[in-house]
């Protein structure tokens, strides 16, 4: 169920760069104009529950990443709990990837790597949601997006600096990773390979029991497989959309009022002379040297950045004084003195060499109030709309704050209150397969189900042009359904059950006589049942991966195949205890590969994987050197405290 969660911990230089707590909310970040900031806030207090050379890592620390994990996993899978996340290992992978964060740095720190104020503002500049309606930086903003994540600005600030040094310290380590050609040829060639075999399918039901059970018997099997029969928590929404046009229409732009605008914003409408740039940074003046020899021999940047395991990133309209502040003057220099679709002279900055091909020269002239004025006018229209429809909200909240309930707000209003059927986390109408919530009020779902009853709310539906007023009426628990009303289902599931353990059965005695040299048709016709007949079945690597990339369902017997010996026999429960698989893979045949360019592919993939052992075995060195003391108890304490086990005092 959580394997979003999963692949999520998983980075391209390990779990330690990316989870800590800038990594849970980075991706909702974008660039913006952020400087000279102070750090206002602290780590997580209480005493260590590991302590990683002089580093701590704390169970508040702990708790809240946990927290934030599961709130992501949430983003795809609202029904996810803690006590799934951790019955799945996804707290240990939390508190892995905190000491391996906290590891690189006190390495780092160890060993004189050093991340300045200033270079921590500079990444800032490069992560999303801090700016405002123009485009800047806007503390309020900036402010906001730490409060929704319960984030302190020095607990940001710390994040950048322990990643930026984890960086410093592993991408050398990956860079340049090659694996050998003839490693290249056999694993591409295994990447191309045809598999085929038999596959036996032995369904449940076929093998249940033809006696019915008696109610003893089905009130053990209900009493055991209770998690089987728990109904989801179910809830019915009232509410009522509002359009823009129940919103007073805000007045006109002054010429005063687009006057000021343009004076106040002058410096973005003077003559500019900026670089669209592709950049490639690497650790050593040699490594830069190497590449643009490449480059010269007529690889693309990109190419010659990929066959070493890295990527160049294209970057878009820098001036002068932007690339001298975020990198250095030097590099600055050298991109407005090389000419378009050429490289510029390799400089260093404090985050290593860098190779940087200059793709456009994006001059423009300065502009009058004049030719700017329609522009300004839609601007400040537009921001007196959204004020005016941000005060209609204010005044409905206010009037939520006060007393008021649903009904008479949407009767001032002049709007028709609704009902929803009774829902599920995920969105789906309760009993009803196929139905769910409209898309207009599914943005309120995750509120709606973490409110309590009859307490209103107010939420935009379309940004500065609809909103809704909702409560919820009805909460039903989840809580196992009532034997006496589920009965025949429990007797389906009783037969399911009973029939499962007897396919598997005959399919472990069928494993054994293949394995003893016996045919298909020998061991079917000695399990005594009317089989469906075996399926032969073949497919090639390629079109399993085109399949799972797709998210197409692959039938678990195939992508078994993929896992087996030739020769061998190997057996599989279907998906429910609905049946068992009884495998025999006949023959692998391997692709031929005659394509240098697929070899070279291979090569380049595999150093990839490569560095990344590399980076692996760097923090595992590192980890040692160290030194992690972990504290068994408290970690415990932590995760009882999270699952809901703990005892009381």
């Amino acid at each position: 169920m959580l394997n979003f969660f999963r692949s999520f911990l998983k980075s391209k230089v390990g779990a330690f760069i990316g989870l800590a707590v800038l990594g849970l909310i980075a991706l909702a970040f974008a660039s913006g104009d952020i400087a000279g900031l102070t750090g206002s806030g602290t780590a997580g207090p209480g005493s260590a529950i590991v302590t990683v050379g002089k580093e701590k890592i704390t169970a508040e620390q702990l708790d809240q990443s946990a927290k934030r994990a599961l709130e992501r996993v949430k983003q795809q899978t609202p029904t996810a709990t803690m006590k799934q996340l951790i019955a799945e290992g996804g707290l240990e992978q939390v508190l892995d990837s905190l000491i391996d964060g906290a590891t690189f740095y006190a390495y780092g720190t160890k060993n004189g790597v050093v991340v300045s104020d200033r270079l921590v503002d500079s990444e800032l500049t490069q992560i999303p949601a801090f700016q405002g309606v123009d485009g800047k930086f806007d503390q309020n903003v900036f402010r906001q997006a730490l409060a929704q994540q319960q984030l302190s600005e020095q607990a940001v600030r710390d994040d950048v600096r322990k990643n930026m040094v984890a960086q410093e310290l592993v991408v050398p380590a990956q860079i340049g990773s090659v694996m050998s050609q003839y490693a290249a040829k056999r694993y591409a060639s295994l990447l191309s390979e045809t598999r085929s075999g038999t596959v036996i399918a032995l369904p449940s039901l076929l093998f249940a029991p033809a006696k019915q059970p008696t109610d003893a018997e089905l009130a053990t099997f209900y009493k055991d497989h209770t998690g089987q029969f728990v109904r989801p928590e179910r809830r019915t929404l009232r509410y009522a959309i509002v359009g823009e046009d129940k919103v007073p229409a805000a007045a006109a732009p002054t010429d005063a009022e687009i006057a000021a605008r343009f004076e106040a914003n002058k410096a973005a409408y003077a003559a500019k002379d900026n670089r669209r740039i592709t950049q490639l940074i690497v650790p050593t003046e040699a490594a830069a040297k190497a590449v643009i020899a490449e480059v010269e021999k007529g690889k693309s940047l990109e190419t010659a950045a990929q066959e070493k395991g890295l990527s160049a990133a294209k970057l878009e309209g820098f001036s002068r004084e932007e690339l001298s502040g975020q990198f250095s003057p030097s590099v600055a220099q050298a991109v407005f003195a090389a000419p378009v679709g050429k490289l510029a002279a390799p400089q260093k900055s404090v985050l290593g060499w860098h190779v940087i091909r200059v793709d456009e020269e994006q001059k423009t002239p300065a502009k009058t109030l004049s030719e700017v004025k329609a522009e300004l006018t839609a601007q400040i229209a537009t921001e007196k709309t959204r004020k005016a429809f941000s005060d209609a909200l204010g005044k409905i909240d206010s009037q939520f704050s006060g007393g008021s309930n649903l009904n008479e707000v949407a009767k001032s209003l002049g709007v028709e209150v609704q009902q929803t059927q009774p829902l599920t986390a995920d969105g789906g109408v309760y009993l009803k397969p196929g139905e769910t919530i409209s898309a207009e009020l599914r943005p309120i779902l995750a509120t709606a189900f973490g409110m309590d009853q009859e307490q209103p709310q107010v939420a935009e539906v379309e940004k500065g042009k609809s909103f809704v007023i909702y409560d919820v009426t009805d909460i039903q628990a989840s809580a196992p359904a009532p034997l006496a009303q589920i009965k025949d289902d429990v007797k389906l599931a009783w037969s399911v059950d009973a029939g499962a353990k007897a396919a598997k059965a005959v399919a472990l005695k069928m494993q054994a006589d293949l394995r003893k040299g016996q045919s298909i048709e020998q061991v079917m016709a000695a399990s005594g049942k009317k089989l469906p007949p075996p399926q032969q079945v073949s497919m090639s690597r390629p079109t399993l991966a085109a399949a799972l990339q797709s998210g197409r369902q692959v039938p678990p017997p195939v992508s078994l195949m993929f896992h087996m010996a030739k020769g061998t026999v190997k057996v599989q429960s279907a998906a429910g205890e609905r049946g068992w698989f009884v495998v025999q893979l006949k023959d692998i045949v391997p692709a031929q590969i005659d394509s240098d360019d697929m070899i070279r592919r291979a090569q380049t993939e595999l150093g990839q994987q490569l560095g990344q052992s590399y980076a692996s075995a760097l923090g595992a060195a590192m980890r040692k050197d160290v030194g992690v003391k972990r504290k068994d108890d408290a970690i415990k304490s932590v995760r009882d405290q999270l699952a809901g086990t703990a005892q009381a005092n």
